[in-house]
């Protein structure tokens, strides 16, 4: 890609980016989240077609000017969204061949398509029957299955868009080794990912995008990578430490759950949080570690007005008194928030603007009785906008266009507003660039010292670690251990999961 620019009302989103993969390359793209990385991937493959951006794309020694998705798919790129695109009610077979349908004459040939799906999946390393429905699937076998969909295309360049933000460790080394059998195949890869660890494990070289500028491409076999020089690239700065410092100021118990039981909302004898108890105090960042399936948004969302759930039982209790959580509205009134890890599909409404997205779990702070006082509004919203440095073009800006970063920091202001005492984050940093992070977890410390309760649940060990003065470890529903910030550490938290397993397994 030679010079490529494009621009969108009031916003240069690139401006003369270039990008050369080889082939049999993974190639990673870095960058803070608004740096241009999924609009350089969507110029790339089509979405934005020849004519909206100016610049070249040359793939296997010709320009290519593609008119949609299609065209680039025809040469052999395929691209992986962050969002997958599956559809969650049909089959794998019949998601591997949409729109590419194996038929003659008009007829599909199953036999064709199921036979050829399980050479597919044998591949990609998944040993799921053809006629698995998408919706049975977890979010690690469906990235595998995308991945499957692209083979089937004959798939030359594979684009990923953070491929691994939503799986667990596991699910996550699974992927990066298909990669790697990708490579060894002779397929190119470009690989989208805010998580450098894993970027340094299979990269061969990494370019670093910033404000649309590429500023810095590293050929990791010419010389090892260093992530504190790849994060100096991004954020344009050199960044001491990961985590802000703070002097933790920590008083009495204000917030507490006693006994809390919660069942499946389908399976009725299922149940998904066992008997926890959870203590918050004054100012004090408590963690909730676990692997994905332990429980840990399943009681986040029950606690949160029996937003999860069924059967729920146990006592939720505030300065020592019991409280009724029993729906949302009662939650918020006892002043507990809830980030949701889901920003996009539960925490924002992504058509709305700034503004409205912000007020919305407290109409009444910005209403003159029925009435939405719109000055006000707009005032509470360029409040936030400044204290959480949201990045934006104003206020009245839809947030669908804003950058992950500062999606959730919208999130976090409608909390804000509505003046809680206690906030829950779910996943707070998911998706995130590492600039972005920082700014998040200075904002999480910040409330801490106004002397919030705050729990932290996060799958992300090192952020933890960094940021809470005390964890519990979640496994199979139930807390496993707990730490304090000075004698927790990885090892400790992952034997405590494993013994826990165990236990468990034995009984």
């Amino acid at each position: 890609m030679h010079g490529i620019r494009k621009t969108f009302p009031g916003v240069v989103a690139l401006d003369q980016v270039n990008l050369r993969v080889r082939t049999g390359e993974i190639h990673a793209i870095a960058g803070e989240n608004g740096a241009g990385k999924s609009t350089l991937m969507k110029v790339l493959s089509g979405v934005y077609p020849h004519g909206s951006y100016s610049g070249d794309i040359e793939f296997q020694g010709k320009v290519r000017e593609f008119a949609d998705i299609r065209d680039s798919e025809e040469v052999g790129i395929i691209i992986i969204h962050q969002e997958l695109a599956l559809v969650p009610l049909l089959s794998i077979t019949e998601n591997l061949f949409l729109g590419n349908e194996q038929a003659s004459a008009g007829v599909i040939d199953w036999h064709a398509a199921h036979a050829r799906t399980r050479e597919l999946l044998r591949k990609v390393g998944l040993n799921e029957s053809p006629d698995t429905l998408i919706t049975n699937l977890g979010v690690g076998k469906q990235q595998l299955v995308e991945i499957a969909k692209a083979l089937s295309k004959d798939v030359k360049l594979l684009i990923l868009d953070e491929p691994t933000a939503s799986l667990n460790e596991s699910d996550s080394d699974a992927l990066l080794n298909l990669l790697l059998d990708l490579k060894a195949q002779g397929i190119s890869s470009i690989l989208i990912s805010h998580k450098l660890n894993e970027v340094s494990r299979v990269a061969d070289a990494i370019t670093v995008l910033r404000d649309g500028n590429t500023v810095y491409t590293h050929d990791c076999h010419a010389a090892p990578i260093s992530e504190e020089l790849i994060i100096e690239k991004m954020v344009g700065r050199q960044m001491e430490s990961r985590y802000p410092h703070r002097t933790p100021q920590i008083g009495e118990t204000i917030f507490e759950v006693r006994d809390w039981r919660v069942f499946h909302p389908e399976h009725a004898e299922r149940e998904v949080v066992k008997g926890i108890n959870l203590r918050v105090r004054k100012g004090e960042i408590v963690g909730i570690a676990g692997l994905m399936g332990a429980g840990r948004t399943e009681l986040a969302m029950s606690i949160f007005g029996h937003s999860y759930g069924r059967r729920i039982s146990g006592k939720v209790l505030k300065h020592g008194q019991e409280i009724d959580t029993s729906n949302v509205s009662r939650a918020i009134r006892h002043g507990i928030a809830y980030v949701t890890e889901d920003r996009k599909g539960l925490g924002l409404v992504l058509e709305n603007d700034i503004q409205t997205n912000i007020s919305m779990a407290n109409l009444a702070g910005v209403a003159n009785g029925l009435v939405i006082d719109e000055a006000r509004e707009h005032e509470v919203a360029e409040d936030f906008r400044k204290k959480l440095k949201i990045r934006c073009s104003g206020v009245l800006q839809k947030v669908l266009n804003l950058s992950g970063g500062n999606q959730q920091k919208v999130v976090i202001a409608k909390w804000l507003f509505s003046g809680p005492d206690v906030l829950i984050l779910d996943e707070p940093s998911r998706g995130i660039d590492v600039g972005a992070k920082y700014e998040i977890y200075s904002i999480i410390s910040a409330l801490a010292a106004e002397g919030k309760c705050i729990i932290m649940i996060s799958s992300e060990m090192p952020e933890l670690l960094g940021m809470c003065d005390r964890i519990y470890v979640m496994n199979e529903g139930a807390f496993a251990a707990e730490f304090d910030a000075a004698e927790a550490s990885q090892e400790k938290i992952m034997h405590a999961i494993v013994n826990h397993g165990e236990q468990h397994g034995q009984q």
